[in-house]
């Protein structure tokens, strides 16, 4: 029993730690600590780059909102990358004023870099075609390359329901505080595809699999680099319209995570301080659904043998049960968490594929 009262007692610790302990710890760290990002109004030459597959029903309106932009006109390129649309998307991005590059398929991260290779522009931002972004969003983005050391910059991603109210929820909100501790103690672990910008200097051709939201900040710190958050440049798009749905965007999303985590040798030459943050906000909440199946196993074979144990399995099935009645936050916590365990499983199976499909519910 010493052997399985051990796993209990480190996933258990484990996941307070990666979920409570560390997002307190980087929020009071960031109150002592805090590394300021050098900041200016100089206004670099921007490729505004948006990744496309079969995207005619939002294109034209994603085009309309990047030219009514509030930065000069003449220091902004307008590119739509398309992987190999089979519609529309194409035709109406050129009709829009926008520059097509068009390729064969072969997934976001292709096209992306197909851009890039083809544009000139100092800083290079990258969007979604169902994204919208605020007037003042481009000139916040990339205020902070102002600062030589900071290479990528992500903003703020606001989820909105169908009549545009906020539905950022509960863990949203909660895993944007995270990240904003971590910029300003040291780099973010993680972006996020709506609104982000890289010095073209500092470009990196990434594994076509792996995509830039997770793989971008680690590489710049791997770089002696910084990757920060900039809450000022808002970005928006429309909420998932189920929790299922959420469930299965979270699967594919994770699938990529892992084979960045398994071969993407995110640990090497990292920063002390930031090889803690990579540890603690990615693998250990991407292992999240492994550590509560070994939580739940060990407290069932533990129980008997102490209060505590007989206290975790309870807080465990009651949690279980308020998921599978449909309470808000426990539904989708007990959905996302079992997504990690499902994505490694499909991920060990088959692969992860670099092609995408707009996810359903968000045009």
């Amino acid at each position: 029993m010493i052997v399985v009262a051990v796993l209990f007692w480190v996933s258990l610790g484990a996941l307070v730690w990666t979920h409570v302990l560390y997002p307190l710890a980087a929020a009071a760290l960031a109150r002592l600590r805090t590394r300021p990002v050098r900041s200016g109004d100089a206004l670099p030459t921007v490729t505004l780059v948006v990744a496309a597959y079969n995207e005619e029903s939002v294109i034209e309106r994603r085009i309309e909102n990047l030219r009514a932009l509030d930065y000069p006109s003449d220091r902004v390129e307008i590119v739509v990358t398309s992987d190999s649309s089979s519609d529309a998307t194409e035709e109406l991005a050129e009709r829009g004023g926008a520059r097509v590059i068009r390729n064969p398929r072969g997934g976001k991260v292709a096209a992306q870099n197909h851009a890039v290779r083809e544009t000139s522009g100092d800083v290079i931002a990258f969007t979604d075609a169902n994204s919208t972004w605020s007037p003042d969003a481009l000139r916040a983005l990339v205020r902070s390359f102002a600062d030589p050391d900071v290479a990528y910059v992500c903003g703020r991603l606001n989820v909105q329901t169908e009549d545009g109210r906020n539905k950022e929820g509960v863990y949203w909100r909660y895993e944007l505080g995270v990240r904003a501790a971590e910029s300003r103690i040291d780099s973010v672990t993680g972006g996020n595809g709506s609104i982000y910008a890289v010095r073209r200097s500092d470009y990196v051709e990434v594994d076509p699999r792996f995509g830039h939201d997770l793989s971008f900040p680690y590489l710049m710190v791997q770089r002696g680099r910084r990757a920060v958050y900039e809450p000022a440049a808002n970005a928006y798009e429309k909420a998932t319209p189920t929790t299922e749905d959420e469930y299965r965007r979270k699967v594919r999303m994770f699938e990529h995570c892992w084979a960045i985590v398994l071969e993407g040798k995110m640990l090497r030459r990292l920063r002390p301080l930031y090889l803690v943050e990579v540890l603690s906000h990615r693998h250990l909440r991407y292992a999240s659904g492994l550590l509560h199946l070994v939580l739940l196993g060990t407290s069932i074979a533990l129980l008997g043998h102490g209060v505590v144990y007989a206290v975790a399995l309870g807080l465990q099935l009651g949690v279980l049960a308020a998921a599978l009645v449909g309470v808000g936050l426990p539904r989708y916590y007990v959905l996302v968490t079992w997504a990690t365990v499902q994505s490694l499983f499909n991920y060990l199976r088959h692969g992860v594929p670099a092609t995408w499909d707009p996810a359903e519910g968000t045009r």
